[in-house]
């Protein structure tokens, strides 16, 4: 499939910012209130929109400990109906993350929910992760997207964050295959951790690598933005939206604005 970026959205070098919902039914930190789960959402969608960010990135962030790869009904059921809610509550483009590698479960809720990209953590290969080993699911989730005749695009990372390799192999080498054999539409580089600093160096290998569309994961911040913005494609940001830069904390305007200038600025 291999969409372009800029089919999806509508400025170059786009920010994605990540909707980190509360704990969804059935997560050990679910507070039996699913109508508060959906708002805070909703306002935090049009928080980002009235900011200027350029897409959405809905994601069952707080449900820890996550599940390894396939998740219950019950959180598909409820990423549907929020990932919906969002989509009817902005104009912006919008994509599902089901953690942390449920790549099918996210492909399906993005199709009928008319979301136009998810991320997937583990796409190919084998990663040892705070879950113990998650085996990439390509040959699944590909087909999937074209049996529900799907438009959605495959957003997958490489050597992802929370993970180390099952066995060596190279950044340039796992790049090729996320394009060759994965039918990938673009890759996610990212730092060691939530909110850890993606590496220049590593996003230059990658884009050395890549002939798809390249976007920095996690852990930017605006002073980075002069030295970042022209090797990438497009930024995913999380915890640098939120207050303190803490990822469990709330979206704060100030830092979504300060940063929007920043990158404004960087172009």
């Amino acid at each position: 499939m291999q969409q372009s970026l800029h089919s999806i959205f509508s400025v170059i070098k786009p920010v994605i910012g990540c909707i980190h919902l509360q704990p969804l039914p059935g997560a050990p930190g679910y507070s039996g209130d699913f109508q508060s789960v959906i708002s805070k959402a909703i306002n935090e969608s049009q928080m980002y929109e009235q900011a200027g960010v350029h897409g959405l990135i809905v994601e069952n962030f707080n449900d820890v400990p996550f599940y390894p790869d396939t998740v219950p009904p019950e959180t598909i059921a409820a990423m549907a109906v929020v990932t919906r809610e969002i989509v009817n509550s902005t104009r912006l483009p919008t994509g599902v993350n089901i953690l942390r590698n449920d790549a099918r479960a996210a492909i399906a809720v993005a199709t009928v929910t008319g979301s136009q990209f998810i991320r997937v953590n583990v796409h190919m290969g084998a990663m040892v992760t705070d879950q113990g080993l998650i085996q990439g699911q390509a040959h699944h989730s590909a087909r999937l997207r074209s049996a529900l005749y799907s438009k959605v695009a495959i957003f997958a990372d490489v050597a992802v964050k929370h993970a180390a390799p099952l066995a060596e192999r190279s950044l340039e080498l796992e790049v090729l295959d996320l394009i060759e054999r994965g039918m990938a539409d673009a890759i996610v580089v990212t730092g060691d951790r939530t909110g850890g600093v993606t590496s220049i160096e590593r996003i230059r290998r990658v884009r050395a690598a890549s002939s798809l569309p390249v976007l920095a994961g996690s852990g930017v911040t605006a002073e980075q933005l002069p030295a970042l913005l022209p090797l990438v494609d497009g930024l995913i940001i999380g915890s640098i939206f939120k207050e303190d830069g803490r990822a469990t904390n709330p979206l704060n305007e100030q830092r979504i604005a300060g940063f929007m200038n920043a990158w404004r600025q960087a172009l």
